[in-house]
């Protein structure tokens, strides 16, 4: 089956080289862009599948060597590498015709708010989001906040950002779900230890092309920005509120003086909130009988606890406990995330039956 797709891929290949070399292609500046891009995604493939071939001949010509006495131990070494390497090759083949997500080169709206716990809660959720500024600064990718709300103590009620860089929703897309958190709160006179939650939101940024919205289906509010304690920020309505009506999902933001960059801001997050939902939508059309909620970024599910007594993490959907607490609260997430992105890959390699 692996042979018959493989070579089916490597068809394909040669037929869009030659498409390209073709004067009218090359002319047709749309046509030319999406088959060098269909090119560009096959490449890996029919590399390692190159190498498939290749390897396959050198274990029928090694098997052949086995009736030669004077060669045959030789034979049986080289045998055992290239079936080694055959297996593994095997299965990073398999991955590479995995279907990619098509969101996974998107920038992303990363969400995060502080869930039971009160103020313990929301200075959890400020940890997190340094956790994910450092990861993304490591990464290259760029940190902008778009809407936050503090809580008394300096923590956040509610944090809104978005992080720009090729592939961020590649990286982000585990983290969905609800954290918990185990630690003594720096309110905590007595020393005990707490557990608070707060919940992540990691949507793939819509681009235009990805979600049209009828100007019609919004109700936009503007009122006055009120700062800590009620304050009035300025005397002008810069704050903005857009509802989407077919689907009640509303969005608030009121960090900037202006009306105009409030509303730019709530219309981004908005669209990514929606491109989020009717993604989830066509998932569940696609795969209802599926249950598994391992990979899926299903927000209600309690994906992972912080345990600051004993300096470990443990991701609760693949059974992953770490030690490097505060190494992974400074960014250090790569482990993590490699882990879950295997498991993904392992669950759909199963469901696909390569």
């Amino acid at each position: 089956m692996l042979e018959k797709k493989l070579k089916e891929i490597q068809e394909r290949y040669k037929e869009i080289e030659g498409k390209l070399s073709d004067p009218n292609i090359v002319n047709d500046m749309k046509a030319y862009k999406e088959l060098s891009s269909d090119l560009k995604k096959l490449t890996p493939i029919v590399e390692k599948a190159n190498e498939y071939e290749n390897i396959l001949r050198q274990i029928k010509e090694n098997e052949e060597l086995l009736e030669d006495e004077e060669l045959k131990e030789l034979a049986k070494e080289e045998l055992k590498e290239l079936k080694e390497r055959l297996s593994q090759l095997e299965n990073e083949i398999k991955i590479l015709l995995l279907p990619k997500d098509e969101a996974d080169d998107n920038n992303v709206i990363l969400e995060i708010r502080a869930g039971t716990g009160g103020e313990e809660a929301a200075l959890f959720a400020a940890d997190l989001f340094r956790m994910y500024s450092r990861f993304a600064e490591r990464k290259g990718f760029k940190v902008e906040v778009l809407s936050k709300s503090m809580s008394d103590t300096g923590g956040f009620k509610e944090i809104i950002a978005e992080i720009k860089g090729k592939g961020a929703y590649s990286l982000f897309k585990y983290e969905s779900g609800t954290h918990r958190v185990q630690r003594i709160p720096v309110t905590e006179s007595q020393g005990r230890i707490h557990t608070s939650a707060a919940t992540v939101a990691v949507l793939p940024e819509a681009e235009d092309i990805d979600v049209e919205i009828n100007p019609e289906d919004l109700r936009i509010d503007v009122f006055r920005a009120s700062g800590h304690g009620g304050q009035h920020v300025n005397t002008t309505d810069s704050a903005v509120r857009i509802t989407h009506l077919p689907t009640g999902t509303v969005v608030s933001c009121q960090d900037e003086k202006s009306q105009y960059k409030n509303k730019e801001k709530a219309m981004k997050i908005l669209k990514s909130r929606l491109y989020d939902l009717y993604r989830r939508q066509k998932e569940q059309e696609r795969a209802e009988e599926r249950r598994s909620q391992i990979g899926s970024g299903d927000r209600s599910e309690r994906i992972r606890t912080y345990n600051f007594p004993q300096g470990r993490i443990t991701d609760h959907r693949i059974n992953l406990t770490l030690y490097k607490l505060d190494s992974i609260m400074e960014g250090e997430l790569d482990e993590v995330i490699e882990a879950l992105t295997v498991d993904d890959q392992a669950r759909k390699l199963k469901e696909s039956g390569l």
